[in-house]
């Protein structure tokens, strides 16, 4: 059987053990979790930053919407508005035709007024002449 009799060797063993895992922890696992601390930093902050940009996104959305109802009401408004102006001068123009119309046609009622007194004072003269005439046709003699 072996026996094992811890001797200075185990000493030296401990402090090198020790001393390795003091200079293990600066080159190697203080890096390693300072790499880690930053990663988990970095990732933080893109988290951050899509939770920003996600929240500035829905309030964009909410405002384009807002806009977007504000520009159809203001041109329905602006739509109603142009439809009044149009039927005001649609009525101005009717009125204006009526008033020519009205002016034409009282126009053509004094001259058709005149034209038919200038015949019948044109007739009167010649009622006699025709009198006359028919007279001599019917009776058959000259009068």
């Amino acid at each position: 059987m072996i026996t094992v009799i811890p001797d200075i060797s185990l000493l030296y063993q401990m402090i090198n053990f020790l001393i390795l895992l003091f200079v293990l922890n600066l080159v190697l696992y203080r890096p390693i979790r300072n790499v880690l601390l930053e990663r988990k930093a970095k990732v933080e902050d893109l988290e951050n930053g899509v939770d920003k940009a996600s929240s500035d996104l829905s309030s964009q959305k909410e405002s384009y919407k807002d806009g977007l109802k504000q520009a159809r009401t203001q041109g329905l408004k602006e739509k109603d508005a142009f439809i009044e102006e149009a039927s005001q001068e649609e009525k101005e123009i009717i009125e204006q035709i009526n008033k020519k119309a009205q002016a034409n046609l009282a126009q053509i009622k004094e001259q058709v007024a005149g034209e038919t007194e200038q015949a019948r004072k044109a007739l009167e003269g010649e009622v006699e002449a025709f009198a006359k005439a028919i007279g001599e046709k019917i009776l058959g003699r000259a009068c």
